[in-house]
């Protein structure tokens, strides 16, 4: 962990600017209201990543909405996924014959949005769909289907906007790529 209280100084680049994330947020939003016109739809936040997209999504959706929360992680405090999926907190919200709305900040292996997924649907969930900020496919190791995109990114380790490094730097207003000696640093570790 670098010895600064400068959370930008771990920062190499930006790569999304606080208007790049709001654009995505409108062009998501609309096509969302349009998709799910008519319909009442439980929007399910991954926490904790998800917190700021999920919040300035919903803003720009125009559909009567209820909201709730599910915590799952493979990677812990890991900078790669463990391969296993552990539910830390569950929703308080019965899914059956819902249609259901997952929003992730990002998603990489694709482990723990499959693992959403098959809870939700196993749950009788009528449909089960997956909102993404970022869709990292260059370390996807399942094939689960991201219905809607906010943008691709290539393998950079990206904080920022929900993003961490070490459960950290979340707060950051856009979305940055690591610097690569950080990473080194805490790989020598």
């Amino acid at each position: 962990m670098p010895k600064t209280d400068n959370i930008n100084s771990i920062i190499d680049h930006k790569l999304f600017t606080e208007e790049d994330i709001h654009n995505m947020c409108v062009k998501l939003g609309k096509q969302l209201t349009a998709d799910y016109a008519g319909k009442k739809p439980l929007i399910v936040g991954a926490l904790k990543g998800a917190i700021f997209f999920l919040t300035d999504l919903v803003r720009e959706m125009d559909v009567k909405a209820e909201i709730d929360f599910l915590d799952v992680s493979s990677y812990g405090d890991e900078m790669e996924s463990s391969g296993e999926v552990k539910l830390i907190s569950d929703l308080a919200t019965d899914v059956k014959d819902r249609d259901v709305l997952i929003v992730e900040d990002i998603v990489d292996t694709g482990l723990t949005l499959e693992y959403m997924k098959d809870l939700l649907k196993k749950r009788g969930a009528k449909s089960v769909k997956c909102c993404v900020l970022l869709n990292k496919e260059a370390n996807r190791t399942s094939d689960v289907e991201v219905e809607y995109s906010g943008s691709k990114v290539g393998n950079e380790f990206v904080v920022g906007y929900g993003l961490d490094f070490m459960n950290y730097y979340r707060n950051l207003r856009y979305i940055g790529v690591l610097k690569p000696e950080i990473i080194k640093l805490v790989n020598n570790k």
